[in-house]
């Protein structure tokens, strides 16, 4: 008599024991491996996920595809062959969520996938989300998006990074920003000049677009024949060379560095890497970690419509007191006590 019970039990028992299925999210980087921007995102966006309890090898399978676009691929066919790539890569994987970093990934990824049932999170876009949404609507409100894209979008903040260091360098006379013409490229002269219509600042600002690694460095040399200070902004992070060889961000960045008089405050604070200057930059990891955040409210059933698209939230103070020496620019006690990190000491501190 008692069977059915004992049977009921055992089937209750083995529904317990029973592991839960792992979360699947499907990461699409625009860049490769290690890119001085993709990496911290998607370091930030493991992180978050870590923190929410979701880790891999435990409960969270974790797949990622670079498309390499800014060093490899890098015509508009061939980055637009690499998003179908990663389409088809990822319906294989068969993701919870699509996690896209930076501008080429989402305008080939995450558009591709928008009404479709899987959510989508993104990170690092440079382009203002209304000027998106005028080419592809994805969201009816940035506080209630309502579709199934939400995300992170990547404000640069310029115009509180150059006031930030005019009130570190009062005698800089302008400031240069060193772009390319790539989509990222285009899409931070988009952001800058919105910001700048916005808010202005007190010194004249120069933007240049170099169509080559010599113009871009005919520029540099050419900057350091002009007396006075001037702040450099390098947003030049594809640049094709005569050799046919392409230039990206690690090479162009520190480049700059050894052959730059003046001072460079970086787009986000892992250019720091390249021995810039500094000042007020964008978090990427902490970008990557807001966009983590996201979708592990996915993961726990809250809808990718009804999370709000954001700003990138967090700001670093960051500055390289070796470089400063280079330059000849005195940073205060107190600034650098306030700062949310200093590097270089050591350096600055040898004769």
């Amino acid at each position: 008599m008692r069977r059915p019970a004992l049977t009921a039990a055992l089937a209750l028992a083995v529904l317990v024991a029973r592991p839960a299925a792992a979360a699947r999210v499907f990461v699409v980087h625009s860049y490769g491996p290690g890119h001085v921007c993709g990496q911290p995102q998607h370091d930030g966006v493991v992180a978050a996920l870590a923190a929410a309890g979701y880790e891999q090898d435990r409960n969270l399978d974790l797949g990622v595809f670079y498309m390499d676009t800014k060093r490899r691929y890098t015509t508009p066919d061939q980055i637009a062959r690499r998003g179908r790539e990663a389409l088809e890569a990822l319906r294989g994987f068969r993701p919870d969520v699509v996690v896209t970093l930076d501008d080429n990934a989402f305008r080939t990824v995450a558009t591709a996938l928008l009404g479709s049932p899987v959510p989508v999170v993104f990170s690092g876009v440079n382009t203002p989300p209304q000027r998106l949404n005028e080419r592809v609507r994805f969201f009816a409100t940035l506080e209630r998006p309502g579709a199934n894209v939400t995300g992170v979008y990547e404000k640069l903040h310029f115009t509180d990074a150059v006031r930030t260091h005019l009130r570190l360098v009062p005698e800089t006379r302008r400031v240069v920003i060193l772009g390319d013409d790539s989509p990222t490229g285009r899409a931070i002269r988009i952001q800058v000049l919105r910001e700048l219509e916005d808010a202005t600042v007190p010194v004249p600002v120069e933007l240049r677009v170099l169509e080559s690694w010599e113009a871009y460095q005919r520029a540099v040399e050419e900057l350091n024949d002009e007396p006075g200070r001037v702040l450099l902004y390098p947003g030049a992070l594809r640049l094709p060379g005569t050799d046919g060889r392409m230039r990206t961000a690690e090479e162009i960045l520190p480049w700059t560095v050894r052959h730059s008089r003046h001072p460079a405050v970086p787009i986000n604070t892992a250019f720091m890497d390249a021995g810039l200057f500094g000042g007020a930059s964008v978090d990427f990891e902490a970008m990557g970690w807001q966009a983590g955040q996201m979708v592990a409210r996915i993961l726990g059933g809250t809808p990718a419509g009804d999370i709000p698209i954001a700003e990138a939230g967090r700001v670093r103070l960051v500055f390289n007191l070796a470089r400063a020496k280079e330059l000849g620019i005195e940073l205060p006690e107190d600034v650098l006590m306030a700062a949310d990190e200093v590097r270089g000491w050591d350096a600055a501190s040898r004769p």
